[in-house]
């Protein structure tokens, strides 16, 4: 029986489900697991929890780029579930410090006065990401019919879900869209952050004590539609003390995307705070995240490009690889 885990609504902006929040992080963090043989398979040490059950039915490593995300479906919340990988720098420290000097450089088609980030924009846009993300929801939906689609992402993969969402809206006619990111970066000015919540209002952004990545690139009060802006519904997870007893507080902040009281109310200078959610990790498990593990099993399901791009795929409720046979083995390391 499917989990009810729809988003409310009040004046236009989606309304926080802990529950749901708490069940995708879990895929946020499965999606940076290198070994695509347990990953493609939902065996991986990630792979459990909340998720048990997920059947991934693509799986896109851009080698190139460093990039990686899957498309599956999740039959106990009666939806598609999209999942990007976040920042693959293997220095966090150099990627942060380089988001301080970002600028607004992409006019967003189709959106007057739009303006992103164009490294963003192009990791989602323009990669082998894309395509092979939206014909893997074509293909659900031929399946399971117009059943909700979920996109989640951490760090810069927050940033790829909500091109993803807006792409799936637009671009794609969906109607049935939620995007739910964690330590997201800012990606577009005022005017992208005012249509993009007319667009895909079912969005939450979930941000933790001091982040520091929700912080950047930095936002300018005094400069506010020249300027970073991030987009609403904010939730401010942080912790108060009273004496030996700590709460954790989950405070869903106001619709302006920038509400003074919730994260903006603290310094952003935490790395830690940016690779734990919920208690879940996120990020990779070694310092080398582009390393790629996979074995022959999956030859039947995969293909590659003349780039060294990889798209694993199948159907739906198709066989699962067997994982007791053999051990996987590196195939690339960038």
């Amino acid at each position: 029986m499917a989990r009810d885990l729809k988003f409310k609504h009040k004046d236009g902006l989606a309304v926080y489900n802990h529950t749901l929040s708490t069940t995708l992080v879990e895929y946020a963090s499965a999606v940076y697991m290198s070994d695509l043989t347990e990953l493609f398979s939902w065996t991986c040490q990630r792979c459990d929890g909340l998720t048990k059950g997920f059947e991934v039915i693509e799986l896109v490593v851009d080698v190139q780029h460093c990039l990686q995300g899957f498309v599956g479906v999740a039959k106990d919340l009666n939806a598609i579930v999209i999942a990007f990988r976040g920042t693959q720098e293997r220095s966090i420290q150099n990627w942060v410090e380089d988001l301080y000097w970002k600028q607004l450089d992409l006019n967003y088609p189709g959106m007057p006065d739009a303006m992103v980030h164009h490294g963003f924009y192009f990791a989602y846009h323009n990669t082998t990401i894309r395509p092979c993300v939206v014909n893997a929801v074509k293909r659900a939906k031929q399946l399971y019919g117009d059943i909700d689609i979920m996109v989640t992402g951490h760090s810069m993969g927050g940033a790829m879900a909500a091109f993803c969402g807006l792409d799936l809206t637009v671009n794609h006619e969906a109607g049935n869209v939620k995007v739910v990111t964690f330590g997201q970066p800012r990606i577009g000015n005022a005017a992208f952050v005012s249509y993009y919540s007319k667009l895909v209002p079912d969005t939450v952004r979930v941000t933790n004590e001091h982040d520091i990545v929700a912080h950047l690139p930095p936002f300018y009060s005094h400069f506010a539609q020249k300027t970073y802006h991030h987009f609403p519904r904010e939730v401010w997870i942080y912790h108060v003390g009273f004496g030996s007893l700590i709460y954790t507080v989950e405070k869903v902040c106001d619709g302006s995307g920038e509400d003074p009281d919730c994260s903006r109310s603290v310094a952003g200078n935490s790395i830690s705070d940016h690779l734990e959610y919920y208690g879940i990790k996120l990020g990779a498990l070694g310092s080398d995240v582009c390393r790629i593990v996979m074995d022959s099993r999956l030859a039947a399901y995969s293909t590659q490009d003349q780039a060294g791009n990889l798209i694993l795929s199948r159907n739906p409720s198709s066989s699962v690889v067997n994982m007791k046979s053999e051990p996987s083995a590196p195939i690339n390391s960038l």
